[in-house]
């Protein structure tokens, strides 16, 4: 009678994972670091291998988790152990979670809502290596139209033109705007060819009787409001 071969031992990192698992679901993120976070993330993109130097290695070149997410694919690939499939996973998270800051904004009034949008705008630019510019069309109700991207730049430069902003406005029949835009620098103070560009906006939205509630400039840690600041 022939007797089944001993199983296999599980690789030690298995051990590993389950503690993780068990710190995240009694002391939700704010027990685990972000290179901890991330490996979570890896268990299920890479399921058969320890990922932990990953984990590390990603943080220490991209700086954090959110960051780490919002890198472009080609960069994730450079680092050891990512490869395409695991790089567009990735992404496919950041997107998602953009996704779901989208939907708490969707279909109720934006500004009452503050604290919603300023995390659904840090998601999107907080990151981002080069200055983007965005527009939030709302309606009579301050409800979201539309999010575009209006210009793309350099790392200190997105080129912006209020009359193609003020044009999409009435395309879209919007009632209000909130400009947008991030800093890659990281500081969110508010440049004179912000000031100038914000007030040409201003002056033209009003010309046709649609509101500009504010414009945030987004950096890596803080955001800058015209409005609170008295810019506008």
């Amino acid at each position: 009678m022939s007797s089944k071969p001993p199983a296999k031992p599980k690789p030690d990192y298995h051990g590993h994972r389950d503690r993780l698992r068990t710190r995240f679901r009694e002391g939700g993120p704010k027990a685990l670091a972000d290179y901890e976070l991330l490996e979570l993330v890896l268990f299920m993109l890479i399921p058969r291998r320890d990922v932990k130097p990953i984990a590390k290695r990603l943080i220490k070149r991209f700086g954090s988790f959110a960051e780490t997410l919002s890198a472009p694919t080609h960069l994730l690939e450079e680092v050891d152990g990512i490869g395409e499939t695991t790089a567009l996973n990735l992404k496919i998270i950041q997107v998602a979670g953009q996704k779901f800051g989208q939907e708490n904004i969707l279909d109720r009034p934006v500004l009452s809502s503050w604290t919603a949008l300023l995390e659904y705008c840090r998601a999107h630019m907080q990151y981002e290596s080069k200055e983007q510019f965005r527009v939030l069309f709302l309606d009579r109700k301050n409800r979201l139209i539309l999010d575009e991207v209006m210009g793309k730049g350099t790392v200190d430069r997105a080129p912006v033109y209020p009359r193609e902003v003020i044009k999409r406005a009435l395309e879209l029949e919007a009632s209000a705007i909130i400009l947008t835009h991030n800093h890659p620098s990281g500081d969110p103070t508010p440049s004179q060819s912000d000031i100038d560009m914000t007030n040409q906006i201003i002056t033209a939205a009003s010309s046709i009787n649609i509101s500009v509630h504010d414009h945030l400039i987004i950096g890596r840690n803080d955001t800058a409001s015209f409005k609170s600041l008295g810019l506008m």
